[in-house]
């Protein structure tokens, strides 16, 4: 299987190489990842609704015109922009036939059925406030346990240390709000699952996986 992803900002080429590096990494037997940036129309970080608005703009357009030779695309970030929020497991990009997938409605659908109940943590308050919208219309309010927001920079992205640092806190609020699971709330930074209070679920890792399921299926 081959997928695209596309980023949600415009990132400079090393960001682009580090981000790759992990798909190949975390990429399951069976799926190979080409991760593109979405182009210098998008915003260089998520920090407000404008931002977060003009994203989704860009990376439906990138979507469009992504051509053949994909069996699946996906946005190369937790708040599924661009990806239709319907009853349909996947919807499908502008004009072709590529499947387009989310990262936050894989991972946060299995979890759904796997009755678990889960939070989330996001480096700032726009994107809280966009997870909890695609929440909402995926139908998982009633699962979800909160979310944290750790007021993080755009630079902690590619410092997992700096990340994990500020986990802790939060993951245990969650845990006190009945959160078995944590989502982490940016696709690209790698996580340390098993030392918190919570289980902190990589929605990449998870969803990749999904992916190879539903391929095979």
């Amino acid at each position: 299987m081959r997928a695209l992803a596309v980023t949600p900002i415009h990132l400079p080429s090393e960001e682009i190489r580090r981000r790759q590096a992990r798909y190949d990494r975390l990429a399951p037997p069976g799926l190979s990842v080409e991760l593109r940036d979405v182009g210098p129309a998008a915003p260089g970080s998520l920090d407000d609704e404008a931002s977060i608005r003009a994203s989704e703009h860009e990376v439906a357009a990138a979507l469009a015109r992504a051509g053949d030779g994909w069996d699946l695309a996906f946005p190369d970030c937790v708040l599924d922009p661009a990806v239709p929020e319907g009853p349909a497991p996947a919807g499908h990009a502008a004009d072709q036939d590529v499947p387009v997938n989310g990262l936050l409605r894989l991972s946060s659908l299995y979890l759904s059925a796997m009755n678990v109940r889960f939070g989330a943590v996001v480096r700032n308050e726009a994107i809280g406030a966009e997870l909890r919208r695609r929440l909402t219309a995926y139908g998982l309010d009633a699962r979800t346990a909160g979310i944290e927001v750790l007021d993080l920079p755009f630079d902690a992205v590619a410092d997992a240390g700096a990340w994990n640092a500020a986990l802790g806190a939060a993951a245990d609020a969650l845990a006190a709000a009945g959160a078995t699971a944590v989502i982490n709330g940016c696709s690209a930074v790698d996580v340390a699952e098993h030392r918190f209070a919570a289980r902190i679920v990589d929605p990449t890792a998870l969803a990749l996986r999904l992916m190879v399921i539903g391929g095979s299926a």
